[in-house]
């Protein structure tokens, strides 16, 4: 007799939900580890920490580095942390495809893990680095605002976009591996998108709407405005990133056979969001930021606060205060070598910023004041900035007011030039830089914070031979012989004589103006 033994099938329990998710973060360690180890990442992250390393080495050797403006400063940590970005997008998209290309899909149907638990892993496995992206930037932006010369404020919302970006490339190379398996379709529609973009852009006059549609909204800027009258919409952006990103892991879910009420919910909400911040960010500027920008450029001395050092009265915009002392100083040095009543008058040293037409996009150009004594300063300041603020604050000295100093074709010029190189730390550099065509020899253009001044080759020769000699030496004569050196009637022949260095040879150039 025997005995027939039935099988029965053993149960499968399902794992409790703790321990479900529990599963998800190790696999979202896993493949955040293997992420590192990819070709791409390795790079453009190696890329980035040495584009971070560069600007502290050359920040000691720009001038212009050690005052930055903090508004500024925090847009430019935005676009070289998009390496990073786009190396997400490549290889999350990759990693999710691994089991595909390497023939493992199969093996996945015995696992408890259902698929889009596996999606949320890789979309988790993207934060780290985001989070690392984010310190980056918080350290970036802390090393500016921690010099001397900083002013300015920064934007939460613009640090936060570089992170945001991180992550939501990432999330969207998960979602194209779930729409379309096949590596090849982020190379190629990352081209693709590109191209299409710049075609569509340059045929469209490049409109807002589309040019804040991407992760770094980025805007030309010549020279930096006051915070108030930027007018960029960062925290709609924010609003925008962080719905976007949300709608399309919840569409990388819904793809890998999520299923649950609260998930589309959240799809819906995140749609809304997404769409909210697009409108909001697209729209133009209101009538009371194109007020002020007006008001700004026109009368910027409604909006000033003015502080008296020494003799001269400096008017800046508020967050430019603390910077005063800095012009009182560029005025102090060149008041110095200026012989007559030049060494005693009274300047007023106005900042002013050009913001009516174009606001960020527009070129900042000043025209002359004709009120006597009044200089302009601009929102720049170091390197470059500081001898031709010394050029302006000389041409005033000299002919009265900056319309004047633009018509100045005579020996006035070689004293505008004398007063403000003669005293600068290294007077041959600073005459090269103050050009604009980086000579010391021949006619040139001279950059001021107004219109430009016009040397010829002649009296580049006398500033040239002045430069050279002892200072003090110099400095008798120009104030000895001050009235006849600053007179239209004096050639430059005549104040090389003066002067007691080599008159220059030939018939002087014409002035361009």
């Amino acid at each position: 007799m025997s005995t027939l033994t039935e099988a029965r099938p053993t149960p499968v329990v399902a794992s409790p939900e703790p321990r479900r998710w529990a599963a998800v973060f190790a696999l979202a360690r896993f493949e955040a580890r293997e992420l590192l180890l990819q070709i791409p990442v390795l790079f453009f992250s190696l890329l980035y920490v040495g584009y971070l390393g560069w600007q502290v080495w050359t920040s000691d050797r720009e001038g212009m580095n050690e005052f930055p403006v903090l508004q500024d400063a925090d847009r430019a940590t935005q676009m070289p942390p998009m390496l990073i970005a786009v190396a997400m997008l490549i290889c999350a998209n990759r990693a999710v495809l691994r089991s595909r290309r390497r023939g493992t899909d199969r093996h996945f149907d015995v696992l408890v893990m259902e698929p889009w638990r596996r999606t949320v892993a890789h979309a988790l496995s993207v934060v780290p680095f985001a989070v690392a992206v984010a310190l980056a930037v918080a350290g970036q932006f802390t090393w500016q605002a921690l010099k001397p010369g900083a002013v300015g404020h920064g934007s939460y919302a613009e640090l936060a976009v570089a992170p945001l970006s991180v992550l939501l490339l990432g999330v969207l190379g998960v979602l194209l591996a779930r729409l379309i398996p096949s590596s090849f379709v982020v190379p190629l529609l990352a081209l693709g998108g590109f191209v299409g973009t710049t075609l569509l852009t340059a045929g469209l006059d490049d409109p807002r709407w589309m040019r804040w549609l991407w992760p770094v909204a980025s805007e030309y800027q010549s020279d930096p405005l006051p915070s108030d009258l930027l007018g960029r919409p960062a925290a709609w952006h924010v609003l925008y990133l962080v719905g976007l990103t949300v709608l399309l892991l919840c569409l990388a879910i819904l793809v890998g056979g999520g299923r649950a009420r609260l998930v589309k919910a959240i799809a819906v909400g995140s749609a809304a969001l997404t769409l909210t911040g697009a409108v909001a960010q697209s729209a133009g500027d209101s009538p009371a930021l194109t007020a002020a920008r007006v008001r700004a450029s026109v009368t910027p001395e409604k909006d000033q606060t003015c502080i008296r050092h020494d003799r001269s009265t400096y008017c800046a915009f508020p967050e430019w205060t603390g910077r005063t002392e800095d012009w009182a100083g560029t005025v102090r040095r060149v008041q110095s070598l200026a012989g007559g009543a030049a060494g005693g008058t009274l300047l007023t040293v106005r900042q002013r910023v050009e913001a009516r037409y174009y606001g960020l996009g527009q070129d900042s150009t000043f025209d002359p004041s004709r009120t006597p004594g009044e200089v302009t300063v601009g929102t720049r300041w170091g390197g470059n900035r500081i001898p031709e603020f010394a050029v302006g604050v000389a041409s005033v000295l000299v002919a009265g007011d900056e319309e004047a100093a633009g018509q100045l074709c005579d020996a006035r010029t070689v004293v505008v030039m004398w007063l403000a190189l003669g005293s600068a730390p290294d007077p041959m550099t600073s005459l090269k830089n103050v050009r604009l065509d980086d000579s010391v020899s021949g006619s040139a253009v001279v950059l001021t914070p107004t219109h430009p001044l016009s040397m010829s080759a002649q009296q580049t020769d006398v500033v040239r031979e002045m430069l050279e000699r002892p200072r003090y030496s110099i400095t008798a004569k120009v104030k000895a012989h001050w009235t006849e050196l600053t007179s239209p009637k004096t050639s430059t022949a005549r104040a090389a004589e003066l002067l007691d260095v080599p008159v220059p040879q030939g018939k002087e150039d014409e002035c361009w103006a």
